[in-house]
């Protein structure tokens, strides 16, 4: 490369440089990056000016602008077509994942959620988990007119979870119950010849190029009779929207497969059983009230008064653990329930958020009658669930049990 086009290459990524920070520091007076937008990069500012520029927050300000020359005190102002231009905007500049992060933030600091109770709202908007509990949040809000549109949105994230998460949750969970019910005394039929191949190689006679199977390895024939029960048990509150949606799905993937018996439970103060709706989710959904108190210790007794079978029972509690109900019951019905026999698990999430805030005194007694809490991510939901099942100790992530 000559003098002449390094210097001509390093002004380039000079300029590419300040246009990054021009676009990243909104443009004020104080930037000091000295850098005009035009064009596009001007649009792109003008959409994050709306949103993150200093007078943003009080909902006021140049409307739906999203052009060249916005600065950063603009806002979206109050009406829906300025709102779902900006939608249709960011939806142009930005990909999915930024535009489900910048539609969250439109929504906590500006006070949108009231908008998403119109049709042309929410059929501009990208469609995702927050989204859905945002509209689970405004349920009884929300006008007839709009609730199809509604539907319509969260029914579209579900079948993408669905999608994501059906087929690995199935396969984990069969392998669980068969393993579970792995015998070694099988008739012919029930005979798992991979498995008794691999138990018997150390009797393989190399003369006669065969394998002398002095145990055999069969499975239960699971698949004729219930051999496990599952019950979700889901506080609703406000803080635990997303788990809601997750639970959900993976409610409905459980109750699909015939070797679990599932009851899906949700609870505030009170406690609704939505099991009878487990073969649509949405349902599911928007059978829950996401907010209110916290009676956990409620929804447990009803949880408990439920299992037929303990020792082929997994209870799972998805909760935060702050308590509205009686500490010390709680924890009792804890107790006698793994003392039966019942395989209890305690998430403090189903998200993909991490650990939320949760009441460390509970997680602490909990973990002491050996049910540590932990935050679980969906993806490790069906290892979790097939640890469960087979009774042995839970993939609890580094530093979250």
């Amino acid at each position: 490369m000559t003098g002449s086009a390094q210097a001509e290459h390093t002004s380039r990524s000079d300029q590419e440089r300040l246009r990054r920070w021009r676009l990243v520091l909104g443009g004020d007076g104080a930037d000091g990056t000295g850098c005009a937008l035009s064009g596009r990069d001007a649009a792109m500012d003008g959409t994050l000016a709306a949103l993150y520029g200093s007078g943003s927050g009080s909902g006021s300000g140049g409307g739906g602008k999203g052009q060249a020359g916005l600065d950063r005190s603009a806002g979206l102002g109050a009406s829906a077509p300025s709102v779902a231009r900006w939608l249709g905007d960011i939806r142009t500049y930005f990909p999915s994942s930024v535009v489900q992060v910048m539609q969250r933030d439109a929504i906590d600091r500006l006070g949108l959620a009231s908008l998403l109770l119109e049709p042309e709202m929410l059929e501009a908007v990208e469609a995702d988990v927050h989204l859905v509990g945002t509209l689970l949040s405004l349920n009884k809000a929300m006008p007839e007119t709009t609730k199809e549109t509604a539907r319509a949105v969260v029914r579209k994230v579900v079948e993408d979870l669905e999608k994501r998460l059906a087929t690995r949750t199935r396969a984990t969970l069969t392998g669980a119950l068969d393993r579970s019910a792995r015998i070694n005394r099988p008739r012919h039929h029930d005979i798992d010849w991979n498995r008794t191949i691999a138990a018997n190689l150390k009797h393989y006679l190399p003369e006669y190029r065969t394998i002398v199977p002095e145990r055999l390895v069969g499975y239960g024939r699971a698949s004729r009779s219930v051999k496990k029960e599952v019950v979700l048990c889901i506080d609703q509150s406000g803080s635990m929207a997303a788990s809601v949606v997750y639970a959900s799905v993976f409610g409905a993937v459980l109750a699909s497969m015939r070797s679990i018996d599932t009851r899906l439970v949700v609870f505030d103060t009170a406690v609704v059983d939505l099991t009878d709706q487990l073969d649509d989710p949405v349902d599911v959904l928007f059978g829950t009230q996401l907010g209110g108190g916290t009676d956990i210790n409620r929804a447990l007794a009803y949880c408990q008064s439920q299992i037929t079978r303990p020792a082929e029972t997994v209870v799972v509690l998805i909760s935060d653990l702050y308590e509205g109900g009686i500490r010390n019951e709680m924890l009792k019905r804890v107790a006698a329930m793994k003392a039966s026999g019942v395989q209890f698990v305690a998430l403090l999430a189903l998200s993909d958020e991490g650990t939320p805030a949760y009441d460390r005194e509970h997680a602490a007694a909990l973990a002491a009658l050996g049910a540590p809490a932990f935050a679980c991510m969906p993806d490790l939901f069906p290892e979790v669930m097939a640890a469960a099942i087979e009774k042995r100790p839970l993939p609890i992530p580094d530093g979250m049990g």
